[in-house]
């Protein structure tokens, strides 16, 4: 090791312990000449010094820090209490204002809006039409606009859709507001997972997601209770039935939305609930672990994008998010019609109950495996292990007519498709650089998800029922590919980093400029997928 300096703030009178320390460490044979020691030694620093420790890396990009882990934790635990639960309760409630349709079809939506045949499925696909459309550019508008003010205006947006359509009287004004509900809905789950990537690292990101995405199934359980709830009163101003579903879940959402404006901050900076020392240990800690770069907040430009877009990860992930949202959507629309067709003799109510267990489970698994993912810095095997119980649920579903094994099946089926939205999402943004690059990365895994979304409103038809043949064949050859991709991946990832590994770094980056190393992203030759 060289000489050993230390970063200093000019005025400090806290005998504060060591919360950063700058080191050479050696990654792999082209890192063994690193040479210089810093010690970042408090964490009451100007943001000038937090940025000049980073400057100082290893001749391949490299950020060479090493954080006290107990600071570091008292940071991520602030990080937990004051964003994780308003984007939640946000996505808990964007996921019932999706998904409430279902619950408001066996109260009576069908019959009162003359709905026929396929019309169903076609309120559910127009939807997915601009939810697909824009995505991408959702996305890219939250990093412009700021996810501290873009999210809470969708979200008050499509709060306000779902109140509107509490007054729709035929199919065609019907179909209107699930369009739109679809374009404001868009950015909400790429627009969350890319806000909380600006704050946690690689290795936490994925629980942190699996902490708002729960609330899909959560929003399944929660959302059939409150439609049951709901069902109870006689009316609500001049609303009954399926309407009142609509009017008071869509009302909530809106109070949520506004209260979202004060709660959710654009990026550490701007955290008024951080102090100076914390927001700049916020930013050293993700800086460190973006190879040839030395910004948290990348200016926006074209070749970024594509890179996220391009990244093979992200393309073969998106693929495995599309098959996932075939079942994942299925089941969220269709689980009330399921149920209802296992248990014909129940009434309305008590088959909104019944779908309330099922998604029990799926919460507890969207948790357990994003936590074990979070432990181990893993997820490519924990997406292949997402799929051999859906596999054998779907068996099971065509498998037999008997009620109470098929009804144990829909258990299996909430098991796991609902930890793929965090693991995917948090794979594809592991493995970019940029801040640009991860926008359109989510952007487009969650984009190719809502393309499986769109399938899955045609995976369950009318002429189909009772026991649906069709669907249930579509989706067990969807999660059996799953398994198929996800692990040829794994392989793949393993075998470009050997080929990584025998490249010479100097001579890769010869005669770049700064700007160009950086425009590299995941082609940097010092980077390594992460599976």
């Amino acid at each position: 090791m060289g000489e050993q300096r230390a970063i200093t703030p000019e005025a400090s009178s806290s005998s504060d312990e060591k919360a950063v320390t700058h080191h050479a460490e050696g990654h792999g044979e082209n890192h063994a000449a690193a040479t210089d020691e810093y010690v970042f030694s408090t964490l009451h620093c100007t943001m000038d010094r937090a940025s000049t420790v980073l400057t100082q890396r290893d001749r391949y990009g490299n950020t060479l820090i090493h954080i006290d882990p107990e600071a570091e934790r008292r940071l991520r635990w602030k990080l937990d209490l004051m964003i994780v639960p308003t984007v939640a309760l946000l996505y808990l409630f964007c996921f019932i204002d999706r998904a409430n349709i279902g619950n408001a079809r066996i109260a009576g939506l069908e019959t009162d809006l003359n709905l026929t045949g396929y019309d169903y499925n076609g309120l559910l696909s127009v939807f997915y039409i601009s939810y697909i459309v824009f995505e991408i550019p959702s996305n890219i508008g939250c990093k412009y606009f700021g996810p501290g003010w873009f999210i809470p205006t969708i979200s008050l947006g499509f709060g306000g859709l779902s109140i509107a359509m509490a007054f729709v009287n035929n199919f065609a004004q019907a179909a209107g507001v699930r369009f739109l509900l679809g374009a404001f809905e868009a950015g909400m789950l790429p627009g969350i997972a890319y806000y909380l990537s600006r704050w946690y690292r690689r290795s936490e990101l994925t629980f942190r997601l699996g902490l708002y995405i729960v609330m899909a199934p959560m929003a399944g359980a929660f959302g059939g209770l409150l439609a049951s709830g709901i069902l109870q009163l006689e009316s609500f101003g001049s609303l009954t039935t399926w309407r009142m579903i609509f009017a008071i879940e869509g009302i909530i959402t809106c109070v949520l939305a506004l209260i979202s404006y004060v709660t959710l901050t654009d990026r550490p900076e701007t955290a008024r609930w951080l102090t100076q020392a914390e927001k700049d240990l916020a930013i050293l800690r993700i800086k460190s672990e973006r190879v040839g770069t030395t910004e948290v907040l990348d200016k926006m430009d074209v070749k970024k994008l594509m890179r996220g877009i391009l990244n093979p990860v992200t393309l073969s992930t998106s693929f495995i998010f599309l098959l996932n949202n075939i079942t994942v959507q299925g089941v969220s629309f269709f689980a009330p019609t399921i149920v209802r067709s296992i248990y014909p003799g129940k009434s309305t109510v008590m088959t909104q109950l019944l779908t309330v267990p099922p998604y029990v489970v799926g919460g507890f698994f969207t948790l357990l495996l994003p936590a074990i993912s979070w432990k181990m810095d893993r997820r490519q095997i924990i997406i292949m292990s997402c799929t051999p119980l859906v596999i054998v649920g779907f068996i099971i579903f065509l498998a037999t007519t008997n009620t109470e094994a098929r009804y144990a099946a829909i258990f299996l089926l909430s098991s796991s498709i609902f930890a793929l939205g965090p693991m995917t999402n948090s794979q594809v943004s592991a493995n970019v650089v940029s801040d640009t690059a991860r926008s359109s990365a989510i952007g487009m895994n969650v984009m190719c998800g809502n393309i499986g979304g769109l399938v899955s409103t045609w995976s369950f038809l009318p002429t189909d029922g009772p026991n649906y043949p069709i669907g249930n064949g579509l989706n067990l050859a969807a999660i059996s590919t799953i398994l198929i991709v996800a692990t040829a991946m794994l392989f793949w990832m393993k075998k470009d980093n050997k080929r990584r590994e025998a490249l010479s770094v100097e001579e890769e980056l010869a005669g770049m400029s700064r700007e160009e190393v950086q425009d590299l992203d995941w082609k940097h030759p010092a980077f390594r997928w992460k599976p």
